[in-house]
């Protein structure tokens, strides 16, 4: 049970918010832009649909100033708004029309590296005596061939191609500087205090401006090892350069920096902070940064679940099961419950592919039942939730025929560049590489809104080309479909969330607060576990992830008084309240207990 002296069901508004993830890019073109991006106002006149949905923040990924060599997280001002996007004025107009609807604006703070055409780095990069030489990671060479070819520092790989190195060549300066994601991305030195006063003004020029909070990217990367040693060898001798992972996660400064954040800023506010923390699984160093009492975030996106199929880098697989995901989403529900912690709840971002494809079948007879499914866990684990666009639909990944041009993300690209020079003669290992794409690719996320069956899927303009292609099923998944759906026998995937959103908010004490307990850690293909209030009321949660018929036990000491939600039937479903449970492929039942 949850603690009498833990302030873990203590309500906050942050705790029980629902949070809609938006890909500015691909959300909504506003009529007359011939871009075949998304925009700003698009954003604005989509406000009602979210409001409707039950969302009651808007977090979109970077809008600001930037190249776009990483879609946007090569930021080049932090107080400027990309002209592709809109301007300032439609962020204020975007705030405002959010605070109408009792709704809020958290933005993406990327602040572990910036953009090469950021004006900080093109002062960093004149000159080894620019004053802001020391707001990067500059290194000389480890060493110069006879030939005069220099050798990066270490062997760290690039995070978003691990072909190459982390280290980028400036033949000006004769230095290496450190750019952990691209050449693109150089990374700010956080030793440098001048660098911490100018992110504290960036954030304070944003929550100032009216936004809630901020989701921080890779925040966890912020603090380097002293010396930058050379990495682990884990990769196959093919690769020249290996990943650095352990000596950039969680460096020795990093509670410090974020602490200092606290003091500077974020104490002065009512905010809502996640930082994504890639690549740490340790209970209490996770717990430092969002124990309630720690002074640093509310809480973070913890990878373990997405990560389920990454061995040493993610543009890999490893095996998993049903198994493995229970024990992952069981231990961080308890270590938060336990520890006065607090988790935020996602199984989908811009960085992943779709939830659907990737822990079900999404095959046209089960991605409906199987979107459901995953909607009904969701909605049910203690937490703060995230739902990213489309997630609400059932979008599914880009099919295995499409064209590899079709792919548009820098990662994808450098990938498959790889997988060429390494495997030109091997169709067996291009064929397994193009499968790593066709699973993983983080393009299966950024496809543009399906919203109606019309040309483009109304994202944009009839006759403008979108910037990406738009998925080929989207004249019978999209959303005026499922809002308008009036089967009298089963909602549509959106309806379903609708629901479930609705239910969460009326029984947070239950859902969002109350505590968990899980009850067929040993099953192989059943999740079952219990949520109950401080005040003793229970719910039941049991999902079948398979695609058999499966029997369920209901366990002693469990009295279900009715079955109150299936993810096959609208309303209630009529199925033993006792002794054993039949359960349909990729059945989820919610059960009232007495």
């Amino acid at each position: 049970m949850v603690a009498a002296e833990s302030s873990y069901s203590t309500p906050k508004w942050w705790k029980e918010a629902v949070v809609y993830q938006i890909y500015p890019a691909s959300f909504q073109c506003q009529p007359g832009i011939t871009s075949g991006w998304g925009t700003i106002q698009g954003i604005t006149s989509r406000l009602d649909y979210l409001k409707s949905l039950g969302v009651d923040v808007v977090w979109s990924s970077p809008i600001l100033k930037s190249p776009q060599a990483d879609m946007g997280y090569d930021i080049a001002d932090y107080k400027q708004i990309d002209p592709r996007y809109g301007s300032l004025e439609d962020v204020d107009e975007l705030i405002a029309e959010l605070k109408k609807r009792d709704m809020k604006l958290m933005m993406d703070l990327v602040v572990n590296h910036t953009s090469n055409k950021h004006p900080w780095f093109v002062e960093s990069s004149a000159s080894i005596d620019s004053p802001k030489r020391g707001w990067y990671i500059w290194k000389k060479p480890k060493s110069v061939s006879p030939a005069g070819v220099p050798e990066p520092p270490n062997n760290w790989a690039q995070i978003l191609g691990e072909a190459n190195s982390a280290w980028t060549y400036d033949g000006k300066t004769g230095e290496y500087y450190l750019s952990l994601f691209t050449p693109e991305q150089p990374d700010l030195n956080w030793e440098n205090p001048n660098v911490r006063t100018a992110v504290w003004d960036v954030m304070h020029f944003w929550m100032a401006r009216g936004a809630c909070g901020f989701r921080m990217d890779v925040i966890n990367l912020i603090s380097k090892a002293p010396g930058y040693p050379d990495a682990d060898v884990v990769l196959d001798p093919g690769h020249r350069y290996q990943p650095g992972f352990k000596n950039f996660v969680n460096g020795p400064k990093l509670h410090d920096y974020l602490r200092e954040m606290y003091r500077e800023v974020l104490s002065k506010y009512d905010t809502m902070t996640v930082g994504e923390m890639p690549g740490v699984s340790d209970e209490m160093e996770i717990l430092r940064s969002v124990g309630a009492n720690s002074e640093e975030l509310g809480m973070i996106f913890i990878f373990d679940l997405v990560d389920i199929d990454k061995p040493d880098v993610r543009m890999a697989l490893k095996p998993w099961d049903v198994k493995n995901m229970k024990s992952i989403i069981t231990k961080w529900q308890r270590v938060m419950i336990e520890n006065d912690g607090w988790n935020s709840v996602f199984i989908e971002n811009h960085d992943n592919p779709r939830s659907v494809s990737r822990y079900t079948d999404d095959s046209d007879k089960w991605r409906a039942k199987c979107a459901k499914l995953l909607a009904l866990m969701q909605t049910t684990l203690g937490g703060t939730l995230f739902v990213y666009q489309g997630e609400e639909i059932g979008i599914r990944n880009a099919p295995t025929t499409w064209d590899i041009t079709e792919f548009k993300d820098i990662e994808t690209i450098n990938y498959w560049k790889k997988c060429e020079q390494l495997y030109a003669n091997d169709e067996e290992r291009l064929a397994y590489g193009r499968k790593i794409i066709d699973m993983k690719a983080r393009d299966h996320a950024r496809t543009p809104m399906q919203w109606n069956s019309g040309e483009n899927a109304g994202f944009c303009d009839p006759g403008t080309k979108p910037w990406m292609r738009i998925m080929d099923d989207y004249q019978t998944i999209n959303v005026e479909a499922q809002v308008k759906a009036d089967d009298p026998n089963d909602h549509s995937v959106w309806k379903f969330w609708h629901e479930a959103l609705k239910r969460r908010k009326e029984h947070a004490d239950v859902f969002v607060y109350g505590d968990f307990q899980e009850l067929t850690p040993e099953h192989q293909d059943i999740y079952a576990y219990a949520r109950t209030s401080t005040q003793g009321d229970r719910w039941l949660v049991v999902l079948n992830f398979s695609g058999k018929d499966l029997e369920w036990a209901v366990p002693q000491g469990f009295e279900v008084q009715s079955w109150a939600c299936s993810n096959y039937v609208k309303g209630s479903v009529d199925k033993p309240k006792q002794s054993k449970v039949s359960l349909l492929p990729w059945e989820g039942i919610l059960g009232i207990c007495r």
